[in-house]
């Protein structure tokens, strides 16, 4: 047996530090400005604007968390910051990091008291109003809060077009579509399908604009409405990402019929999250996503893909399966 060490304990409970630097590295379009050219040290001083002082250590604890590469003094991306953290790239998903170091950053200090009282400690703490009527009472909010949505969305969206059998069907539809990342990836991979991204009203026009950028504005559709209030458009495929774990246990069955009876016979319902493994140890990010979800809403959380099952037996689907996606995702599938 080997000797115990604080190691692991100092690295989670001191972890803050990296994050806070990944994201502050974000907010300064670091990764951005790398990819236009490699730069040394005084360069990136200027461009970024930065305080000699800090400057070095910056930079030099992004190459020791292997997130910037230097050599002979010139710094450059790595392969992973250089495709996903550059903004002038379509495959750029820091909209959720920014998201994170505005907002959640600062939420998350207050998760003890959430642990003590089991209640929101975002922007709606003490309010009537929740997180999406916030979000969505102001344009600019509002697109920011989108764009984050397409960054967590973009590897589950294209591993579900590439791992469903989508020759079998004709049309989908995403519940809570946001920004209409997976419709736009659906779309561009699967030229015989249409589509409709179903959000409140106030999404059309950042949903359009990002069809018309991906090229699928002729084949995907906005449709406006309450995904609890209005019925849900019909389609051989229903999709809803990072919806479920928003909503309480009735509304998450709410939702599930809604979709059984939305859906053809012989239709489908994807279901994707971060599916927390069904004995609760191995999917780290999963369960400190329902915490998130506890720091964001009056009910939300993550849940097992036995559990969600379950909901999809009761709702009326057959056959319920969960296949892994990418990173923490997985997706579980239903059959009308």
């Amino acid at each position: 047996m080997s000797a115990a060490t604080p190691e692991h304990i100092m690295q989670v409970g001191m972890g803050f530090w990296a994050s806070k630097t990944l994201l502050s590295a974000v907010e300064l379009g670091v990764f951005s400005t790398l990819a236009e050219a490699p730069a040394d040290l005084p360069t990136l001083e200027r461009k970024l604007a930065l305080h000699r002082r800090p400057a070095r250590d910056f930079l030099d604890a992004l190459v020791a968390l292997k997130l910037l590469e230097r050599e002979n003094g010139v710094y450059r991306n790595t392969a992973d910051t250089d495709l996903f953290l550059d903004r002038a790239k379509p495959s750029y998903i820091g909209g959720i990091l920014e998201m994170a170091n505005a907002r959640l950053y600062g939420f998350w200090g207050s998760l003890t008291e959430a642990l003590r009282t089991g209640e929101v400690q975002n922007e709606s703490k003490g309010k009537e109003e929740d997180l999406f009527t916030a979000h969505y009472a102001e344009p600019d909010r509002l697109r920011r809060f989108l764009t984050a949505m397409s960054g967590i969305s973009a590897g589950a969206a294209h591993a579900i077009a590439a791992n469903f059998p989508w020759k079998d069907h004709k049309s989908f539809m995403d519940v809570g579509s946001a920004q209409g990342m997976v419709p736009a990836t659906l779309a561009c991979a699967h030229p015989h399908l249409t589509g409709i991204g179903f959000d409140l009203p106030a999404v059309k026009p950042v949903f359009e604009e990002f069809m018309a950028h991906r090229g699928v504005a002729g084949r995907v559709r906005f449709q406006g409405g309450n995904f609890f209030e209005d019925p849900l458009p019909k389609a051989d495929v229903i999709v809803m990402g990072h919806i479920l774990h928003d909503w309480d246990l009735d509304q998450k069955k709410l939702l599930l019929r809604k979709a059984f009876e939305a859906l053809p016979k012989g239709g489908a319902v994807i279901v994707y999250d971060a599916i927390i493994d069904d004995d609760r140890r191995e999917n780290a990010f999963g369960l400190l996503m329902s915490l998130n979800m506890l720091i964001e809403t009056p009910g939300g959380f993550d849940y097992t893909g036995e559990e969600c099952q379950d909901w999809m037996r009761e709702a009326g689907f057959s056959k319920p399966r969960v296949e892994p996606l990418v990173g923490p995702d997985s997706m579980v599938i239903g059959l009308k």
